[in-house]
């Protein structure tokens, strides 16, 4: 007969082995978090996929010469949420964004918060 005081380690087992693989998945600690970057560019493209969206931002170097930046936004629903649709950041568009950098200082981000020219600064993740 299984006791009560097992069963509910069981269930605990269970609930941590479903909830761990989501958490990981979500892990941000590729990305300096203690600090915004903030990049001005171009969009070359946008894609609105899950689980996450991505703007690819041409962003000029020291030398003046085109660097392509990939910024990492929330899934869909998210920045629905946030009041952002496909139209309000297409390639072509002239950005500024305020975000959190890959650790290993390679041309990658983390979205925080995107002004589309002309606009006001929104949360993108």
């Amino acid at each position: 007969m299984i006791s009560l005081q097992n069963s509910l380690i069981a269930v605990a087992v269970a609930v941590l082995v479903w909830i761990l693989p989501v958490a990981a998945h979500h892990s941000h600690g590729n990305y300096v978090l203690e600090e915004y970057t903030h990049l001005e560019g171009t969009v070359r493209e946008v894609h609105w996929i899950n689980p996450h969206t991505w703007i690819y931002l041409e962003v000029a170097g020291e030398n003046g010469e085109g660097i392509l930046w990939a910024l990492e936004g929330g899934g869909i629903a998210a920045i629905s949420n946030r009041g952002w649709t496909r139209e309000d950041v297409v390639a072509g568009d002239t950005i500024t964004v305020r975000c959190h950098q890959l650790r290993d200082r390679s041309k990658g981000c983390l979205l925080g918060y995107v002004t589309p020219e002309g606009g006001e600064e929104k949360e993108w993740d």
